[in-house]
């Protein structure tokens, strides 16, 4: 039987699905070489050191999500929908929740930064059209949102037993509606 050929793909998949499974810190050489049934050399030949492999994993991790955010969002209530979803996602796959958030973000000086790296740049004038606010308000009720949303998301996905999830989803309608009366008077006062 021929040797099967490893590729950089192949590892990635394979420290992606070891990191999906036990969390980052179980992605290292050795069990990358058992998952594969090959020696550790064909990966020291693709991942000249791990911060890059575990960049590509990071990667990999947003790709997963925006797929996922996708096909868990209700299209008749996409804002609120897309902040449930990312709660689902920290109930379903902590540890890919962990790695998007734990990733290093470069070139970030502000939390506009985070805005716009990290948002659909469509997301704030679908807001704005829904609610009847201006963009800008809308980015930063988006803005809020997005960063309390991580923050239970966070806290839901390192808790032990758990909290359940629809606390959870009860904080995250609570804290909705305060940013939302604050976005509706906001757009009174103009």
């Amino acid at each position: 039987m021929p040797k099967q050929r490893i590729t950089k793909d192949m590892i990635v998949d394979v420290a992606f699905e070891i990191a999906r499974r036990s969390g980052m810190e179980k992605v290292m050489v050795k069990s990358i070489a058992d998952e594969l049934g090959c020696s550790v050399q064909p990966i020291y030949s693709y991942c000249t050191n791990m911060d890059g492999l575990r960049e590509d994993v990071g990667n990999k991790a947003r790709s997963f999500i925006r797929r996922y955010i996708v096909s868990h969002i209700d299209r008749n209530d996409l804002f609120r929908s897309t902040g449930r979803a990312y709660i689902q996602l920290a109930k379903e796959e902590p540890y890919i929740l962990k790695m998007f958030i734990l990733q290093e973000r470069k070139n970030i000086t502000s939390l506009n930064d985070i805005y716009e790296t990290e948002t659909n740049p469509d997301m704030a004038e679908v807001i704005a059209k829904d609610l009847d606010i201006s963009v800008e308000c809308a980015k930063r009720l988006h803005l809020n949102m997005l960063i309390y949303t991580i923050g239970l998301g966070t806290i839901f996905s390192v808790s032990s037993p758990g909290i359940p999830i629809d606390e959870i989803f009860s904080q995250q309608g609570l804290v909705y509606q305060i940013f939302m009366n604050d976005a509706l008077r906001r757009r009174e006062e103009k």
